[in-house]
């Protein structure tokens, strides 16, 4: 019985240890790298190949010059403010989107909820490459939304939203809301209409049950949308790039301009580390929250 539970247990570490820690220390290996004119574009400073002893020396020469490096540049740690600012203000927005539609699920008829959750999984039928693309259609000058809004008489001359701050919001939310719908809907669907009633009958208005009642009792789905909204948006790379200007600074796109256009790996492996250090915290507070939730459950 105890082997039996030591493999169960063994198999997502396993699959964390071969998917997560060690490209995390090949990565971290290529860090304290120097960059050089050869395939791959750096000199090893950890070897294996000279055994335990060449390993304790080498260890005793390590440095940290890219790291200091990053510190010193402002252009990594104002890449990595603003991407936390961003990916805070889109899932803000995605929060302030997804809760109304969560909300108006979970009261739909139930013969009209698969419906409804299937037209927001919908887009994931589609590459994400081409809705982001979709979006520049949408958003440039001469896009839909300008030639609506000029149709309607509210604007004389197209509004500049493509290359823009703006766009990247927009296509932030756009992409990654529904990883902010679907936990707050699997979280109200489980809601007892009775706890509303009796607040009702206790004095209540909708409103303020609403507030004591519905938002409280779905604050692990919210808690969750937001991880899983804020996490991948981070280190966004496709929206920044396709959709943002030249000021749009996200560590996602400068990590990427690092690693294929300055071909500097030693840099650009510095810069993924401390990218990845970030958002470990993030990613062990979400895990606490699931498992306060699982265990509040049973």
């Amino acid at each position: 019985m105890n082997w039996r539970r030591i493999s169960l247990i063994a198999v997502p570490y396993l699959w964390l240890a071969a998917l997560f820690l060690v490209p995390f220390l090949i990565v971290f290996k290529i860090s304290l790298s120097d960059i050089a004119l050869s395939i791959p574009p750096y000199t090893p400073t950890l070897d294996l190949s000279e055994g335990w002893s060449g390993l304790r020396n080498m260890i005793s020469q390590l440095d940290f010059e890219n790291f200091e490096f990053l510190a010193d540049d402002d252009l990594y740690w104002k890449s990595y403010l603003s991407s936390l600012q961003i990916a805070l203000i889109s899932t803000f927005f995605c929060l302030l989107v997804g809760f109304p539609i969560a909300y108006g699920m979970a009261n739909a008829p139930q013969e009209w909820q698969p419906t409804l959750m299937l037209l927001v999984i919908l887009p994931f039928w589609t590459s994400f490459l081409i809705r982001v693309y979709s979006l520049i259609g949408l958003l440039s000058n001469e896009g839909m939304i300008n030639q609506f809004l000029m149709w309607l008489g509210l604007i004389n001359e197209p509004l500049t939203i493509l290359n823009t701050n703006y766009a990247v919001y927009i296509g932030i939310v756009y992409t990654y809301c529904p990883f902010m719908i679907l936990p707050i809907y699997a979280t109200l669907i489980k809601l007892d209409g009775s706890l509303l009633e009796a607040a009702e009958d206790l004095g209540c208005s909708r409103t303020e049950a609403f507030w004591r009642i519905t938002v409280p009792l779905s604050k692990a789905g919210i808690i969750a949308g937001c991880f899983l909204v804020f996490i991948p948006a981070l280190g966004e790379f496709v929206i920044p790039s396709l959709l943002g200007g030249s000021d749009t600074l996200m560590i996602g796109k400068v990590l990427f301009e690092e690693f294929f256009s300055n071909r500097d790996w030693p840099v650009a492996s510095a810069v993924a580390v401390i990218l990845l250090l970030i958002l470990i915290i993030p990613i062990v507070m979400y895990q606490r929250n699931e498992q306060r939730r699982i265990e509040a459950e049973q």
